[in-house]
């Protein structure tokens, strides 16, 4: 069996305004099981940059351990990638933001990987808006080591195996709206007409911007009993709104009737439009996009699309107030000021 893509492609593909077709924000093939969800997100992702134009050198791909960790594999083969220990992404996300702040920085996780042994990082992670997109591929279950219930399995669902989850789940989206996340938002695998205009979104936010993506995990959780599985998915399955992504400088043409739309404009004058479903729901109002997280999983339902999004925050950089060069650009003089320099730094600390 091959790892590898084959080379040919169709000669007509189209170019994107970089001179790139899609296969070159490829990588190798998967070695998912065949249907899995977590491939569904990799070509979401490919297409998202595909359409934003992002040259591959200038994004960094971070994971953990699990199967959704080695989607850095499958995806953009010309960028930087670092597959990390299990849970400790968002420390090497840390570390490599604040080196280097010209690249785009673009995390994987499982719900293991982020609810269980990294629930401690990934809470620090949001309270420092860190600016990255962070994407959990949730499937509520262990699929490396044969399906056991996750942190992220809902409280009364039945594994393969038959057993019924016993403990409360823990709820990431609604999680991240209350620690301070700046962009959180909430889709299906099997939905990309919904996720690549999300993931379009959170990659041009200014700050910690957070995905969560149910993603049925077709061999050990895809069974009758399951709230992550297809079916169930697709029958509890309730939209904010349908959203698309302008970016900046391109002409405005979605339209929707009077009252119905928002358009949430970002720093750079892109816009998230939305034409809103969900009923007393403002994306801009952190209590309002917590209600109606609340709401939906009150009644079952799983709440997908833009929750809550501010587009006015400080990341990290800014409130550390750090160089707006990558270290390794600094030269000895930048580094060592001199002696006077030092005496009023020193003065300040006294």
């Amino acid at each position: 069996m091959t790892y590898i893509r084959p080379k040919f492609r169709h000669p007509e593909l189209i170019k994107n305004k970089l001179g790139y077709t899609v296969d070159y924000y490829e990588g190798a093939l998967s070695t998912l099981c065949a249907g899995c969800g977590h491939d569904s997100i990799s070509a979401g992702i490919i297409q998202a940059c595909y359409e934003m134009n992002i040259e591959p050198h200038k994004l960094a791909k971070l994971s953990g351990i699990g199967c959704s960790s080695k989607t850095p594999a499958y995806v953009l083969s010309n960028s930087h990638g670092f597959n990390s220990v299990h849970g400790r992404m968002p420390s090497v996300a840390t570390g490599a933001n604040l080196a280097n702040n010209d690249l785009i920085y673009l995390g994987v996780s499982g719900d293991g990987d982020t609810a269980s042994i990294g629930m401690g990082q990934f809470v620090h992670v949001i309270r420092r808006n860190l600016n990255m997109l962070y994407i959990v591929m949730n499937n509520g279950c262990y699929g490396l080591t044969k399906g056991q219930d996750s942190a992220t399995a809902d409280q009364g669902s039945k594994n393969k195996s038959g057993n019924i989850n016993l403990f409360e789940s823990i709820d990431l989206a609604s999680l991240s709206i209350e620690l301070g996340a700046t962009f959180v938002a909430q889709s299906f695998s099997g939905d990309k007409t919904q996720l690549v205009p999300l993931i379009k979104a959170a990659l041009n936010h200014p700050g910690f911007a957070f995905i969560n993506v149910i993603s049925p995990c077709v061999t050990f959780n895809n069974n009758v009993g399951s709230t992550k599985s297809y079916d169930y998915v697709r029958q509890h399955v309730e939209a904010t709104a349908t959203v698309d992504f302008v970016p900046e400088m391109t002409e405005i043409t979605t339209t929707y009737e009077e009252g119905t739309t928002k358009q949430v404009k970002m720093h750079d004058g892109s816009y998230i439009s939305l034409n809103k479903l969900a009923q007393d729901w403002d994306p801009l109002d952190r209590l309002s996009a917590m209600n109606a997280v609340q709401n939906a999983r009150a009644k079952g339902e799983i709440l997908t699309g833009l929750l809550y999004v501010n587009p006015d925050c400080s990341d990290l950089h800014e409130m550390l107030q750090t160089s707006d060069r990558p270290l390794n650009s600094l030269t000895k003089s930048d580094l060592c000021p001199g002696s006077e320099m030092l005496k009023e730094i020193n003065a300040d600390l006294r």
